[in-house]
């Protein structure tokens, strides 16, 4: 089992109004982002449908967006946002 590492994790729009927070610092054993979107799902209730597999759901890693193989390390900032449409 690997080392628990410290994130924060941002949420925002719906995300955000689903969870009924903008931020968190978690420990996580996850390796990488789509580890620790499977991790948050596993909470159940509102982190379970606000980023439940088969909803789209933009992922960034330290302010970049990244994909679900992006590793994760001590410090890291994730995000996680719905897709934005432009006008």
């Amino acid at each position: 089992m690997s080392k628990p590492i410290t994130v924060t994790i941002r949420y925002f729009a719906s995300i955000r109004e689903a969870l009924g927070t903008g931020s968190e610092r978690c420990a996580t054993t996850a390796a990488t982002l789509g580890a620790l979107r499977d991790e948050l799902i596993a909470r159940g209730g509102p982190c379970a449908q606000a980023l439940a597999r088969g909803k789209a759901v933009r992922m960034a890693h330290n302010q970049i967006l990244s994909d679900e193989s992006a590793a994760l390390a001590e410090g890291d900032e994730v995000a996680f946002f719905p897709p934005v449409t432009g006008g």
